[in-house]
Parts: structure tokens; sequence; C-alpha cells
């Protein structure tokens, strides 16, 4: 029988994570921006819940695909190319900027050559990925839980779709 517990994860005890993942996320969000064509309502973009945290999906590259994941399980962005590369990005409390850069190297090694606007959107305090110094926190308790919470919204969400006849 699935777990349908919603964890517990109050704002208070994440918050820093929680801004730390969202800025993460929008690196990982502009590599898809970049290399998925574009479809209506911009629904290329988002990341999707996984069975171990949060996946880009494949998105072309070249003559294959490419694949980023945000793994709360093992704690690391996993990279993966069709032609059977895999690396690794730590997800540990680190700047934001060591980050950014780390995920580039790591592109560069894959040999995968993206181009993004370097900062984050849609936020109060604008920090270029690459001067941000500020956003370091990563909690893998806390990171742990808000992916369970994803789980339990994703399930909901698609009994509900199932359901719809509208």
């Amino acid at each position: 029988m699935p777990n349908t517990e919603w964890p517990r994860l109050p704002l208070a005890e994440w918050q820093d994570t929680r801004d730390t993942l969202q800025l993460w996320s929008q690196v990982v969000g502009k590599i898809r921006l970049a290399l998925a064509p574009m479809v209506n309502h911009w629904w290329q973009v988002p990341l999707y819940v996984s069975a171990r945290g949060l996946t880009t999906s494949a998105m072309p590259y070249r003559d294959g695909a490419l694949e980023m994941t945000f793994d709360f399980l093992d704690h690391v962005l996993r990279v993966e190319t069709s032609p059977g590369r895999t690396a690794t990005v730590a997800l540990k409390a680190r700047t934001t900027a060591d980050f950014y850069r780390e995920v580039k190297r790591t592109l560069r090694d894959l040999d995968v050559d993206v181009h993004i606007w370097p900062s984050p959107v849609e936020i109060p305090e604008v920090i270029r990925f690459d001067q941000d110094e500020t956003h370091a926190s990563y909690d893998p308790d806390a990171a742990h839980r808000c992916w369970l919470l994803l789980v339990q919204a994703d399930r909901v969400l698609h009994q509900f779709r199932g359901r719809f006849l509208g």
C-alpha cells in the first residue's frame, strides 16, 4: 500500500533551503528553456515530479537527448545524455554561484554546449547566478520532505485530472 502521508514542512524551518533550491531549479529550468522547443503556454519549461525528485524529462540536444534530475534521495543533480554519459553535481550547502559554475562545468565535460540568461526571474532580489554568494543553504531532510509533498500533490492532481470530463 502506498504511503499517503503528507510530511510536515513549516516554512520557518526551511526557508533558506527553499530560496536556494528555487534558484538552483531556475538554473536547470533555463537550460530546459534553451533546449526544448517552444510549446504554447510555456509547457516545455516545467520540471516534473519523478520517482527520485524533479526532472526535466528528456530534452532534445543535437542528435539525442539530455535529462537533468534533482535526486532528493541521493542529493545530487544527475545529468544524463542519450549516448549514455552521466555526471552528477552534489546537492549540498554551497553558494548559488558555486552550483551554477559546477553545472556549467559538468555540461561542458559532457560536451553539452548551452547558453542561458544567467539571472533569475520573478523574485524580488535579483542576483546573477554566477555572482550569488548569498543563497547557500541546503538541508537534505527538508529538500526530501519537500519532494515527498510534491509526490503527494502530483498523485492527487493526477487522480483529479483522470476524472475530469469538462
